[in-house]
Parts: C-alpha cells; sequence; structure tokens
C-alpha cells in the first residue's frame, strides 16, 4: 500500500453543519450530537435567527416580521462568506427551517463540488396550508411557499425526513422520484428525558393523571381529548394539558362551557427541562389524535420522550407510528383519529391494565447510534 493511499484511507471525512437551523428545536440538537459521535472533521458555521420564536407559523407583528427579516439579511453575507472560505467538505449538512439555507447555498455548493444534504424535516407548505390551513392553496403565500420548496428539494442532493411515511408525503407533493427522500428517525435528548431510575408508583389514592403537552394545532387533536375529558365523568381522571398555540383560543372556548366537576387543567407553558418531572408525575401520557394526512405521517417528540422514560401511551394510529410500533401492545394503545370514545377506551383499558410500562426496546431505531448511522449513511454517500 503506498502513503498517498494509507493517507487518504485514513483521512477523516469533513462535513460542516451550515445554516439559520434553530437550535431551540430538539431535532437539531440532536443531529448536532449524532455528527459528533463518528470520526469525522465536524465544522459549524450558524447563525442564529430562530432565538424567542417557538411556532414559526404563528409569527406576527411588524416589528417580529422586521426584526427576523434584518437577521437573516446580516447573517447571510457572514455564513456564505465563511463557507467559501472553508477547505473542501464531504458534504454540508443543512438542518430545519432550511429552505432558505438551500436555495443560497446551492450556487457555491455547486462550483465547489460539495453535497448539499438537507434535513427538510418539517415541509412549511403541507404545514402551513395543507395541515394548518393559514391560506388557501391557491393563495399567493401558499403559492410561494410550494415554489420554494420545490426548487430546495431539486437543488440538495438529498433531502431527510423524521419517518418513511413523511418522506413519502413530500415526494407525492413535490412530484419526486419513490424512494428519493431519505429518513432519519427523531431520537430523543436522553438527558432530559430519563426517568427510569424514579417513576412515580400508583396507588397513592389521589387521581388517575392523563398528561398532553405540545402546541395547541390541529395536528395534535386538542379537542379530542377535552371531548374524551367530558365522557369520563365517571371516572376519577385528571386531565393535565400543558401548551399554547394556533388553537388556544378555541380550546380556551372548549374548557369554559366544560361542567366545573370536571377535572381538567391547562398550563399555557412549562420549562423544556422540566417536561421529565411532569412526565414523572403522569399515570398516563398522550400523544397525537389529530386526522390530517400529516398527523398520519408523523412521529412527534413527545411519543419518543414519552417511551424514552417508560411512560404508558395511548396515540393516534398510523403508518407513521406503525414504523415504530406494529400493532398497540404492552403500555402502548393506538386508537382511531379524532374519536374521544376510542381514546377514553383505551385510558380505561390501561387502567385496568395496571398501567404498564412500554417495552424498553421499542426506541431501538432511534437511539444516538442509529441515528448517527443512518445520518452519515447519506452524508458520505
Amino acid at each position: 500500500m503506498t502513503r498517498d493511499h494509507m493517507s487518504e484511507t485514513a483521512r477523516k471525512p469533513k462535513i460542516v453543519f451550515w445554516g439559520t437551523y434553530d437550535l431551540g428545536k430538539p431535532r437539531n440538537r440532536i443531529l448536532a450530537k449524532a455528527l459528533e459521535t463518528k470520526e469525522a472533521d465536524i465544522t459549524f458555521l450558524h447563525h442564529d435567527v430562530w432565538t424567542g420564536i417557538e411556532d414559526k407559523s404563528q409569527v406576527s407583528g411588524i416589528g417580529t416580521k422586521i426584526g427576523l427579516a434584518w437577521r437573516w439579511i446580516a447573517g447571510y453575507p457572514k455564513l456564505l462568506w465563511r463557507y467559501a472560505c472553508l477547505g473542501h467538505q464531504d458534504a454540508v449538512l443543512v438542518g430545519y427551517p432550511g429552505v432558505l439555507d438551500v436555495l443560497l447555498l446551492a450556487p457555491i455548493a455547486f462550483i465547489r463540488r460539495e453535497k448539499i444534504v438537507w434535513d427538510m424535516f418539517i415541509c412549511l407548505y403541507d404545514t402551513v396550508v395543507r395541515d394548518r390551513k393559514k391560506f388557501r392553496k391557491w393563495h399567493p403565500v401558499s403559492v410561494f411557499l410550494y415554489l420554494l420548496e420545490w426548487v430546495a428539494v431539486r437543488l440538495a442532493s438529498y433531502v431527510l425526513m423524521d419517518t418513511k411515511a413523511h418522506a413519502a408525503v413530500v415526494e407525492r407533493l413535490f412530484r419526486l422520484k419513490a424512494g428519493s427522500v431519505g429518513t432519519v428517525y427523531l431520537g430523543v435528548e436522553d438527558q432530559v428525558f430519563d426517568i427510569t431510575g424514579d417513576k412515580p408508583q400508583k396507588g397513592s389514592g389521589g387521581p388517575l393523571t392523563i398528561l398532553f403537552y405540545g402546541q395547541f394545532i390541529p395536528l395534535h387533536g386538542i379537542k379530542t381529548i377535552i371531548e374524551a375529558a367530558r365522557l369520563s365523568r365517571d371516572r376519577c381522571y385528571r386531565w393535565v394539558l400543558i401548551g399554547d398555540g394556533q388553537d388556544a383560543g378555541k380550546i380556551r372556548d372548549m374548557l369554559e362551557t366544560t361542567d366545573g366537576d370536571l377535572d381538567i387543567v391547562w398550563k399555557p407553558w412549562v420549562p423544556y427541562s422540566d417536561l421529565s418531572v411532569e412526565i414523572a408525575s403522569a399515570d398516563i401520557c398522550l400523544g397525537i389524535f389529530g386526522n390530517s394526512e400529516k398527523a398520519a405521517s408523523v412521529i412527534p417528540n413527545k411519543v419518543c420522550q414519552i417511551l424514552r422514560c417508560g411512560k404508558p401511551l395511548i396515540t393516534r394510529d398510523s403508518p407513521a407510528i406503525r414504523e415504530l410500533v406494529e400493532t398497540s401492545e404492552v403500555g402502548v394503545k393506538l386508537v382511531p383519529p379524532g374519536n374521544p370514545q376510542k381514546l377514553l377506551d383505551a385510558v380505561r383499558d390501561m387502567e385496568e391494565e395496571g398501567l404498564p410500562q412500554p417495552r424498553a426496546d421499542l426506541l431501538e431505531i432511534m437511539t444516538q447510534k442509529a441515528i448517527s448511522n443512518d445520518l452519515y449513511k447519506y452524508l458520505l454517500k
């Protein structure tokens, strides 16, 4: 073996995680950690745009929009210059939300002959127009979003989504070749969501506590949860809702017209670091119950976090969740979307079964090692 060949085989791959990706999202933090688990030369070139903006579809007010636009305008020249000055990279990873990043990065990456791996993660058009119905299909904003993403998915060498079902939605929506969009599962931040050594025990004599947390958006099906709570008057249940968002006004109206004898608690917000405490305090945790195509194609963060904490889970049945569990099993109940009676039946069944814990190996496809292997498969392809 020649010296040059030995040097080439020993060379670490060079990868840059580039753009305005939102480090407030667990997805991007998990990918950043996954990058560092391999023997690779990793560079992080990041400009913070999203601090203080949790729900991007809810950005409103001229001041907020101007401030957001200014942070973008101010950040891109520096980001692009720093990338152009880097030595050759084997791949450029662009995180969520990265549609503008891809559009601006592509010309320089093309000149440098470097592939772009875009973790699309959430399709803006699908989310804003089809799922949340913020704009009609042919509204100028809808058309603009679609065109931006239509171009971006073609400029990227590889596009990644969080489930195979979600990848298939993007392929159909943007008329891409079947199987062309890759999958890297969500994973979970183990250092935040781990109560395996301190699980509260049922039997204190208090009410059964059922927890939902997340944004109040159509995908999550909060109305279904409240309707199930209304049907549970004959049971000693305490329903805890944590969150805020697009449907908060509608949820508030529903709660105000609910009988006072129902035990429903709404906490608009708790710190991310305290979610594991809320999970530990619950007997049963809830996933999502929306009936849209998007709801059928995703496994939300909360599902992974709940399973990591070893808590009983009830969530909607879907092609996406079937990638994780084949059917309802010990500690996991899958119910039809938008059906409060089936949700309540699942709660009762789980209670009668003694609140069993889910299998510890359910998250095998979402371990840090599995995510790292899946990610590098595309980065080094």
